[in-house]
């Protein structure tokens, strides 16, 4: 894939929820809500700040995080559907 996101931008694909509850009651797709988990694919290089130099990036390629539910937007890359969004919009990393 060739794409590099600019600025404070974090390209994020989403990781998948499970099927089946604790329980073992299978979740059908009608009744899932679109996770609000994923793994970092790409990071641009940080946004600047009033003097011109760069921020540096808080996350990293790789890196699994947690966003908010209406965060980013969707785009599909090489047949694959993935989110663009602020950094910002990242709640945190997961250890």
């Amino acid at each position: 894939m060739a794409f590099t996101p600019l600025h404070d931008r974090v390209l994020v694909r989403r990781v998948e929820s499970d099927e089946k509850t604790k329980g073992g009651l299978i979740i059908p797709d009608s009744a899932k809500e679109k996770p609000a988990e994923g793994e970092v694919v790409a990071v641009g290089a940080g946004a600047k700040d009033d003097e011109g130099d760069r921020i540096a990036m808080d996350v990293k390629a790789g890196d699994k995080i947690l966003f908010g539910k209406w965060s980013g937007t969707e785009i599909s890359l090489d047949g694959e559907e993935l989110l663009i969004m602020k950094e910002s919009d990242i709640l945190g990393i997961i250890a």
